[in-house]
């Protein structure tokens, strides 16, 4: 039963985040009247963003703590319901909240691999972790990695991994950050990351897991409100039917006709043709890269001097000039920039854009030719692989298991991970929808349109990134095809309301929301990344076990200011899209702790050296895989090898050649070496005594 302190603590919450609901309510009706009264979308977007950022701030003042137990863990007091909420706020990231309905929009099927694996990753917390790590009590994963096997060397390899993994994962949440700050704002890229990272640090900075909690429950709040409200707006406007989840058959079926419609279109096929000529084109440059490159720029150089010589209008000899500039300079950018650009057309000269039919399980056909054959095996085996990967990186991440110390028991922290799912639904069931209503509103209401006559999102996106969207009229007829357009994942959501036509107060309460779903995800990450080098490196392993409390979370605060500033130099040069980031920081958690948490848990017979022999293979293998065969970072590595996939599994799931290595090489190794201390075994059973759950 709760205590009366607990009580009076819960029912304080309730009232102040009641207040704050309707606050944020009035606020945007404040901005929705404004913008009829005529305030510039400049305004709005910088009025949302002063308004949310500050109210992060204000929270992260007031909680303001130099305590190690709120520092680190938020006094252990947090209620399951706002732990989920915050839990809920944390796993909402940019890639959940901008990415995911972007996914289902451009994989159809395929992306509710997404859905599956982030929820039901959350039953494996319930039931295999989250319990057993509030039982143990502490600060860190790599605290139990210690306590349970014994020695620095798991808690090492423990903190290198959750640092890794964590920092993956953050320059995704500070990339999302830029974005939607230079959206709202129309400032540089780079400075956007920097303002909205100045929200990030007055949370966590001042007040720990304390402040970010807190926020992170206020950040829940506006995204969702945000990422409901155009949803169903969209739903009323195409179908009248308030519930999105419920206008989906309906709509999914209009969109299976008109992509009919589009595959038989003869514009549609002239331009696809005229993509393949141009892949066709880079694949004979790429025969003979250094020739290619010579007769590129002679062309070019002649061009230029041509126009120039017969006194050609300014705008022609400048763009001359500038096709001659952004030649490639050396043979391997030349060959770095046509490999992407043919892979692009490639891409683009497929039908539907290259986008599977939306309601299409896998692609190719189980009964058709042996290659359509391949393809369905493939694509179904891509699927169940990102499924795992996802499952067992979301039961591995540090910063999700770090909100597991925070509730006052056992038991509420079983009950939080309920609350999460239940608070994670609201948005999950809700993006496959968002994808088809989005999708409809493209197919019909910008397929078709006269170039002149496009909508004014297509530029201003554009100009934030060109990767977002981009159009061209490759066959020069004045009419958008959908071959002429290209949307990326992350912008879908962002750009909703817009598509849908909706008032621009809308868009910066989505922005928020994004803006939300990211810092809120951040926060969480660089908490992990700094209390893994104060706490498990400083004060556990290097000799700070004499320091101050205070000087404990001082040099915790000066390393998550490190960290932010690393990230955010990261982020400022675009290295992918957030989603892969993000999946990839997945799979590089689920190899390195899963199988170590899960057999120290359950099995003890498991011993140091299996554990580390476990997380360090697995670790490495999908390092390994990521590297081999991921596009960007074969660039950072400069990998020249072919890429080299294992059964056609693709990067983005390499975790699921890692998680069964860890599983197999802790095992054999634990079995071969000698077996733990004797205590090692009263310490399982004791963390598993059914009695203490409470």
């Amino acid at each position: 039963m709760p205590t009366p302190e607990a009580t009076a603590f819960r029912r304080r919450l309730d009232r102040i985040y009641l207040r704050y609901t309707a606050g944020f309510i009035a606020f945007v009706a404040l901005i929705a009247v404004l913008e009829q009264l005529g305030l510039s979308r400049r305004w709005i977007g910088v009025l949302f963003l002063l308004a949310t950022v500050g109210l992060y701030a204000v929270i992260g003042i007031v909680a303001r703590t130099t305590d190690a137990a709120e520092y680190y863990v938020a006094g252990r007091r947090v209620p399951a319901m706002y732990n989920g909420m915050a839990t809920a706020a944390d796993w909402m990231s940019a890639a959940s909240f901008i990415g995911l309905a972007g996914t289902l929009y451009l994989q159809g099927y395929a992306g509710l691999a997404y859905v599956m694996g982030w929820t039901g990753g959350y039953v494996l917390v319930a039931l295999l972790l989250a319990p057993y790590l509030r039982k143990f009590g502490q600060f860190t994963i790599p605290d139990f990695l210690a306590e349970r096997f014994g020695g620095g060397a798991p808690r090492l390899i423990g903190l290198l991994a959750a640092i890794l993994c964590s920092f993956i994962y953050l320059v995704a949440q500070i990339y999302g950050v830029g974005l939607i700050t230079t959206q709202l704002t129309g400032v540089d890229f780079v400075l956007g990351i920097f303002l909205g990272l100045g929200g990030v640090l007055l949370c966590s900075f001042l007040g720990g897991m304390r402040a970010v909690t807190w926020t992170q429950v206020a950040q829940y709040i506006i995204l969702v409100i945000a990422y409901l409200v155009p949803v169903i707006w969209l739903s009323v406007k195409q179908t009248g039917i308030p519930v999105p989840q419920l206008a989906v058959g309906q709509q999914l079926a209009r969109i299976a006709q008109r992509e009919q419609q589009l595959l038989h279109d003869p514009a549609e096929i002239e331009v696809r043709a005229l993509f393949k000529a141009r892949a066709d084109d880079y694949a004979r440059k790429l025969d003979d890269v250094p020739a290619a490159l010579v007769k590129d720029r002679a062309e070019a150089q002649s061009r230029s001097r041509e126009l120039k010589a017969t006194q050609a209008p300014l705008r022609e000899i400048q763009a001359a000039d500038k096709a001659l500039a952004s030649l490639p300079r050396t043979d391997v950018q030349a060959r770095e920039t046509w490999t992407r650009e043919l892979a692009a057309n490639q891409a683009r000269a497929q039908p539907l854009a290259g986008m599977a039919p939306h309601a299409q399980q896998f692609a190719g056909d189980p009964d058709g030719t042996p290659a359509q054959r391949k393809a369905f095996d493939d694509s179904r085996r891509n699927f169940i692989a990102l499924v795992f990967c996802l499952m067992v990186g979301t039961a591995a991440l540090p910063h999700i298991l770090m909100r597991s110390y925070t509730t006052p028991s056992v038991r509420q922290a079983r009950e939080s991970v309920a609350w999460t799912l239940f608070f994670i639904l609201l948005l999950y069931l809700t993006a496959p929808a968002l994808a088809v209503l989005v999708k409809f509103e493209v197919f019909n209401g910008l397929v078709g349109l006269p170039f002149d006559r496009l909508p004014a999102w297509v530029a201003s996106w554009s100009r934030v990134d060109p990767s977002l969207v981009s159009v061209i009229d490759i066959n020069h007829d004045g009419i958008l095809q959908l071959g002429e357009i290209r949307i990326g994942s992350d912008l879908i959501v962002l750009a909703t309301p817009e598509i849908a036509g909706l008032p621009y107060v809308i868009s910066g309460m989505v922005a928020a929301g994004g803006l939300a779903a990211a810092l809120s995800t951040a926060d969480g990450l660089l908490l992990t990344i700094s209390n893994a080098l104060s706490h498990d490196l400083y004060f556990k392993m290097i000799g700070g076990r004499n320091a101050s409390t205070t000087r404990r979370v001082t040099i915790s605060k000066v390393l998550l200011l490190v960290a932010a500033l690393a990230a955010a130099g990261v982020a400022a040069q675009r290295p992918a899209d957030i989603l892969f980031l993000v999946t990839a920081a997945f799979s590089i958690a689920a190899s390195a702790f899963f199988p170590a948490l899960v057999l120290g848990i359950f099995w003890s017979r498991a011993n140091k050296w299996g554990a580390l022999s476990g997380m360090a293979s697995g670790l490495a293998v999908t390092l390994y895989y990521l590297a081999r065969n991921e596009a960007w970072l074969r660039g950072v590595f400069h990998v020249n090898a072919p890429v080299e996939l294992w059964w056609e599994i693709l990067p983005v799931s390499a975790g699921a050649f890692g998680v069964p290595l860890g599983f197999a090489v802790c095992v054999l190794v634990s079995l071969l070496t000698p077996a733990p201390a004797a205590q090692t075994p009263r310490f399982v059973r004791d963390l598993r005594h059914p009695g203490r759950f409470d």
